[in-house]
């Protein structure tokens, strides 16, 4: 079994009661809704990920303005070129605040759209899992960096 380990940095940036989300593709062609942030790159700390990412796909620059939590999920049994894998995705949750830069979609890249969506709306939108953890840690800011909503699903198996 392949074994994959990646380590992503996501923001949480709210003003005005809109949250800056970003869309990507999803893994059946629906268009769904993320956080914007990605992978660390080799030998990059991950408060510098956050802030490139952010800007890739939003235009916008941030300042980190804190910690929010981590959150790690694996995923076993997703098959791959004929490959059952067991993939463990850590993702650090910062909370951000937009210090320039413009509204802008990324081009060539993992998304095609950044908005901004209304606190409320968040729950009707097609999005990955992801946003509502964030949001928790955002809403609760728990001191041990988890959410206290309750349990999360942390093993998810694919076959």
């Amino acid at each position: 079994m392949r074994r994959n380990l990646r380590v992503a940095a996501y923001a949480v940036c709210v003003r005005d009661g809109q949250l800056l989300l970003a869309r990507s593709p999803g893994p059946d062609g629906r268009p769904e809704w993320v956080l914007p942030g990605g992978g660390m790159e080799h030998g990059e700390d991950p408060y510098d990920t956050v802030r490139r990412e952010v800007t890739e796909e939003t235009g916008y620059r941030i300042r980190v303005t804190e910690l929010l939590g981590v959150d790690s999920l694996q995923l076993v049994g997703r098959r791959r070129v004929g490959r059952r894998t067991d993939h463990h995705g850590l993702r650090i949750v910062y909370a951000g605040e937009v210090t320039g830069g413009e509204l802008r979609h990324e081009v060539g890249g993992s998304t095609d759209l950044a908005a901004w969506q209304p606190l409320d709306a968040v729950p009707g939108l097609n999005r990955v899992p992801l946003v509502d953890i964030a949001l928790g840690l955002w809403r609760e800011r728990p001191p041990h960096g988890r959410p206290e909503t309750g349990p999360l699903p942390r093993q998810m198996n694919e076959e």
